[in-house]
């Protein structure tokens, strides 16, 4: 899949930007006359992953998109009314940016001169735009656009014409969405895990009191419905589950489908106090301080069960209700995570993953129905297991007061929320009547508490030691590293000193090359090697410069930044490129293993 990924992003670029984003002018729909005015729309289609940036980005080195026309004879052009762009925080930037997604219609204004005598006029003009994805940026271009706009009163129709779509872009398709979602989740940003742990949140869920003990009532409802076949109760079971799964879906893609609006008010402190209030305030209410109760009336709706499968299917639509005050708040924070992130995708198969979670244990004892008996009967270790949820509440609630405070003090206080969390779990929660093996348990949880908040002290810690150790160097990245204009001179001067050479083409439009810079170039370990190179950075930044093209075409440039190693005798490592962002820790390993290959 990554090999066809890679090879899309490569046909895309030598089709040109206008590949990516798809441009079309429409005709007035009003009547326009001679000394009268009307509305011109420009429709952009933009093929995922991409994005570009709007008409006002928030950083002042992007490139914003805008919109020319070609002077017309009495015809006059009024300024391009673009739509409210997404605030969204993508991965290669620890800032929140300005972007369009998917469609986007921009209006103009056109208004013929009075004595304007022609029956139709061709208007022309272009629609700059710079596309990236969450990895690399192609570069800014010019797309065209023209369209037939009609004068003559008679003339009703809506002429439309368009720029058509390159057959190399990707079309909006569910599989392709699916492929894109797929490498940039699984590969990059560990969507697999996060599965994973949702799975494992939905399974401790059913060990919470509102939960655990429908476990037995459930299916014992399912074999009195199916008179002690067992065909009939594992039917029921996975129409339960089925049931589940779809109101948990639905809930993450309806998150996800506010993302972009979620993800704008969480840039306001405000917002996120609000959201760090309702999380911990939901977590008091995991500890008993006052009780998470759903209405009544609604509760003994929907806990009333129909007979046969579609009982069933009723029941595991509601089953949400009915155990709400447990895994309530946990879903409420899930929630929140999705909607920040706003991936349809991403959404769905979390939500799903926690109801198989939740619906695991229905499926496992309909199939093995002999071993119901063996359950662990209810008591006061399912109030522990919801104080466990509760402390998990808390870190997320101190998850969104990131932003808000510097790195060191955030990471010491998640390091206080683990370390309290376990120990109290460990040795303080009381649990009486519980017996020797939750006694292990609640051990092994309170050390997994401990290595998470070890873990997050260090991380925290050296975060803090390095940004220190730049400042009291004084040496930003560039300064740090030796670089070097990427000329001949260089490459023959490297060539005869016997060094291998490393050379990094950016633009200065480009998010990742920034962020490259500022993470990866000032890692300490990275500017003592780098003295074992001849370090060139390429200037792609004027990408219709004749030279500028040559030199992409040279090495085969796709996106940047694009790293790229070469022999001392100028040959290429190609099995070391790399297009994006990469860390500090994959860019050594790639050093290291350039330096060996040079020897």
């Amino acid at each position: 899949m990554k090999t066809i990924f890679i090879l899309f992003i490569s046909v895309a670029w030598a089709a040109g930007v206008d590949s990516v984003v798809g441009v079309r002018a429409l005709a007035p729909v009003e009547e326009i006359s001679a000394g009268g005015e009307a509305a011109l729309t420009i429709e952009l289609e933009i093929a995922r992953p991409y994005h570009i940036n709007s008409n006002r980005p928030l950083q002042d080195y992007l490139i914003p998109t805008s919109v020319e026309f070609d002077p017309l004879p009495g015809v006059n052009f009024g300024e391009a009314v673009f739509p409210e762009a997404q605030i969204k925080k993508l991965p290669v930037s620890d800032t929140p940016m300005s972007v369009y997604e998917r469609a986007v219609t921009i209006t103009a204004n056109i208004r013929l001169a009075e004595d304007f005598s022609q029956k139709e006029t061709i208007v022309r003009g272009r629609v700059r735009s710079q596309a990236c994805d969450r990895n690399s940026c192609l570069p800014p271009v010019w797309t065209p656009f023209s369209v037939l706009v009609p004068v003559a009163a008679s003339s009703a129709y809506v002429a439309e014409a368009a720029i058509p779509m390159s057959a190399s872009a990707p079309a909006e398709t569910g599989e392709e969405n699916l492929e894109g979602a797929s490498e940039d989740g699984f590969y990059r940003h560990g969507l697999f895990i996060n599965l994973l742990l949702a799975f494992l949140g939905g399974l401790a869920l059913n060990l919470t009191p509102c939960v655990y003990p429908l476990i037995p009532i459930t299916l014992a409802w399912f074999g009195g419905q199916t008179r002690g076949d067992k065909t009939g109760l594992v039917a029921h079971a996975c129409v339960y589950v089925f049931g589940m799964a779809v109101t948990y879906s639905v809930l993450g893609v309806a998150a996800a489908l506010a993302g972009s609006f979620f993800g704008a008010a969480l840039q306001y402190p405000a917002v996120l106090l609000g959201v760090v209030l309702v999380m911990t305030l939901l977590a008091f209410g995991m500890f008993d301080v006052y009780e998470l109760r759903m209405p009544a009336f609604l509760t003994s709706r929907v806990g009333a069960a129909r007979a046969g499968l579609t009982g069933t299917l009723l029941m595991g639509l509601t089953v949400g209700v009915v155990a709400a005050p447990c895994i309530g708040p946990f879903v409420l924070g899930l929630l929140t995570y999705v909607g920040e992130r706003g991936s349809v995708i991403t959404g769905f198969l979390l939500f799903f993953s926690l109801a198989l979670g939740l619906g695991a244990p229905f499926l496992v004892l309909g199939i093995f129905s002999g071993s119901i008996n063996r359950l662990p009967r209810s008591g006061a270790w399912m109030i522990w297991v919801r104080k466990a949820f509760g402390f998990v509440l808390f870190c997320m609630a101190w998850y969104y007061l990131q932003s808000l405070l510097s790195p060191l003090t955030w990471s010491l206080g998640l390091t206080l929320l683990l370390l309290i969390g376990g120990i109290y779990l460990a040795w303080i929660a009381p649990v009486p009547g519980a017996g020797k093996v939750f006694a292990v348990v609640r051990n092994i949880i309170g050390c997994l508490f401990f290595a998470s908040a070890l873990y997050v002290a260090v991380a925290g810690v050296e975060a803090f030691l390095d940004e220190k150790a730049a400042a009291i160097s004084g040496e930003s990245a560039r300064e740090s590293i030796n670089w070097e204009s990427y000329s001949m001179e260089n490459l023959v001067k490297a060539r005869e000193e016997r060094r291998p050479v490393f050379i990094d083409f950016y633009a200065d439009w480009c998010v990742p090359c920034r962020e490259l810079d500022e993470k990866t170039y000032s890692d300490p370990e990275v500017v003592r090697l780098a003295r074992r190179f001849v370090m060139l950075k390429a200037d792609l930044t004027a990408a219709e410069d004749p030279a500028v093209k040559t030199l992409m075409e040279k090495y085969r440039i796709r996106g940047v930044p694009t790293l790229v190693f070469l022999r001392p005798d100028g040959g290429e490592m190609t099995s070391l490129r790399e297009t994006g962002f990469v860390t500090a820790g994959t860019f050594l390993d790639k050093m290291t293993r350039a330096l060996r290959a040079a020897e």
